[in-house]
């Protein structure tokens, strides 16, 4: 038994929360697409921790930095994913190291991190710049004929080829095609954050038309997934070579599924193919979604911007020098300050894996533990004046700024940090860098102008971006 038991003052049963109704619990009280905004509401009501229930499912929710830091500080022996994560994925096809638990996940861990090191980013780096590039012309070719940007759409296609070419070796080059592609497909994938919410598992017996959608997206992303791998063994076999000392994540992967006693399966391979297309495309996409929106309401923010790109860039369109990246300070203030309002992953769910305590309060095995990233970034404590966008507050000489990291939890942290977040800022400020260096301050607007609504579809989006953009001479 876990020996924090010892310092337990109260029992779950006796925590606060929303009032629950009988067999539903709380599941009447949540949208799925506003799930994040209806746990922080509480929280503001009830004080963290409390507690809530989607029918026989309990769970804890806690907000409090330094508890969120220790329970993923504890993954995976005592806490791991929310229970619906593993069979909802494994379901798809998309079981990799995201949803892996215990020895599985130590295993795919070891495969996928080298993948995405700072050395195995420098040598890509020429590829990352060739599709910067693309994305400037195809931005370029919108302005010439004044034709409004569908702002994420453009970022995902970027994400997806950066992705695609860095941990599998491919160009698929979907920013300069017009053509139904693969980011459309993964997009809709994130239809199974809907399924978590379900207290039972319906399409498995009859389908809703939505359901039959998904079957239809998932077909085209495994045909996508099955000619990566069949591209990779063609080089491996082209090339021996390659197995002892394998270029990519994919062919690391096969690598290892081949090998003598392998645990690993073509369906582990794809898994981690899937896994890594989702993570790829989404996260860094949205985060730059909402950092040029932004920047699009702060102008003296923008002159910042563009003027630190115009000073590292040079007489170069895009950063054609990685070493360049850490001379974007004001761009990297701007990144953390974008995680910090609007983070990709406002909710971290996870389950106990025994009897064990958050907050003090004594917590059964196979209890829900939700982890609100986003409520202490916004309290005056912590930065002062906190709904402002003031990326300023991370410049090196700003005091307090260490302190301020520790409560933020933009790529997750303990052991199952996530392994791009390298090559995430690193994406993000080479888009950032670009889109100041040759454009105007752009106008990005939501439908009909609005405020963008927060949607949470696995990870939290903007609701619709449009951009317009104008060449700078």
């Amino acid at each position: 038994m876990d020996s924090s038991l010892n310092a337990a003052v109260s029992e779950f049963d006796q925590l606060g929360g929303p009032r629950r109704l009988p067999w539903s619990g709380n599941m009447l009280q949540i949208d799925p697409k506003r799930f994040h905004t209806i746990l922080e509401g509480w929280c503001t009501e009830y004080g963290s921790p409390y507690r809530f229930s989607l029918a026989n499912q309990h769970a804890i929710v806690t907000a409090r930095a330094a508890e969120i830091a220790r329970v993923l500080k504890e993954r995976p022996d005592v806490f791991r994913r929310v229970g619906w994560i593993e069979p909802t994925l494994r379901e798809i096809g998309a079981h990799g190291v995201f949803s892996a638990e215990d020895a599985q996940w130590r295993r795919q861990r070891r495969l996928v991190m080298p993948a995405f090191d700072p050395v195995h980013l420098k040598s890509f780096y020429p590829s990352l710049v060739r599709v910067t590039r693309r994305l400037r012309d195809r931005w370029y070719r919108a302005a010439e004929k004044q034709t409004p940007i569908d702002l994420q759409a453009d970022l995902m296609r970027f994400t997806v080829d950066v992705t695609a070419g860095l941990a599998f070796g491919i160009d698929v080059n979907t920013v300069e095609s017009e053509h139904d592609q693969i980011q459309k497909h993964l997009n809709c994938v994130f239809e199974i954050n809907r399924r978590g919410a379900m207290p039972f598992p319906y399409w498995r017996y009859f389908k809703l038309p939505r359901d039959r959608a998904l079957d239809r997206h998932l077909v085209e992303v495994h045909r996508a997934i099955r000619s990566f791998m069949d591209q990779a063994r063609a080089r491996i076999e082209r090339n021996p070579a390659l197995r002892s000392r394998p270029e990519n994540l994919i062919e690391a992967l096969i690598c290892a599924r081949d090998e003598d006693g392998s645990v690993l399966s073509d369906v582990d391979v794809a898994g981690n193919v899937f896994t890594i297309l989702l993570a790829g495309e989404d996260t860094t996409a949205n985060t730059l979604a909402w950092m040029i929106y932004l920047l699009n309401r702060e102008p003296e923010a923008w002159r910042r911007v563009a003027a630190e790109s115009d000073d590292v860039l040079g007489r170069h369109e895009v950063l054609e020098d990685i070493a360049g990246a850490s001379k974007l300070e004001f761009t990297d203030a701007c990144i953390n300050e974008t995680m910090r309002l609007k983070p990709v992953a406002p909710v971290l769910a996870l389950g106990t894996i025994r009897e064990t305590v958050v907050e003090g309060v004594r917590v059964p095995a196979n209890t829900g533990v939700f982890a609100l990233t986003r409520v202490e970034g916004m309290k005056a404590a912590n930065f002062p004046e906190p709904a402002v966008f003031d990326p300023s507050r991370w410049l090196a000489e700003r005091e307090g700024r260490e302190g301020a990291k520790k409560v933020l939890f933009p790529f997750g942290g303990g052991p199952r940090f996530c392994p791009g977040r390298y090559l995430a800022v690193l994406e993000m400020k080479m888009v950032m860098s670009m889109l100041s260096r040759n454009f105007h301050r752009p106008d990005v607007y939501a439908k009909d102008h609005r405020e963008p609504a927060e949607i949470f579809n696995f990870t939290m989006t903007a609701e619709g971006l449009t951009m317009n953009v104008k060449p700078r001479q």
